[in-house]
């Protein structure tokens, strides 16, 4: 299997705590106040659940279970001091297929303990949990 390349992005700094960051051909703008765009720290909480998103749906669709729609709500504790890191990451799915229940819990334990890089860059002292709903 061949390596994956390096991830490579750039932010240039546009005003206040604003930037834009590229990587590759997609764009978006980081703002520091969270105004503009996310914030650093929602966009980690984004690059998560995307991440997990992204593992789920392949291996439920490579069981041969059909998703009709997907939804994740990712919700982060942050320390009160800082760094002000996150401490505590809840992930709630919400998923509409005729997938068993087991199929679904066992995508996202393979996600969560094999497959998201994300979650694996982090720190592992990060309380995690995940839930999810099926809507057949």
């Amino acid at each position: 299997m061949p390596d994956k390349p390096p991830v490579i992005a750039e932010l240039v700094w546009s005003h206040d705590l604003e930037f834009g960051a590229t990587s590759g051909s997609t764009a978006i703008v980081i703002d520091g106040n969270g105004v503009a765009g996310p914030s650093p720290v929602h966009t980690l909480a984004m690059a998560l659940a995307g991440c997990m998103s992204s593992d789920i749906v392949d291996i439920v669709q490579k069981g041969r279970h059909q998703l009709t729609a997907f939804r994740v709500k990712v919700s982060g504790e942050r320390a009160p001091t800082p760094p002000r890191r996150l401490v505590a990451v809840s992930l709630d799915f919400t998923i509409h297929t005729a997938a068993p229940e087991a199929a679904v819990e066992r995508a996202i334990a393979l996600s969560r303990d094999k497959y998201c890089s994300v979650w694996h860059s982090l720190r592992q002292d990060i309380a995690f949990s995940t839930s999810f709903q099926i809507h057949p």
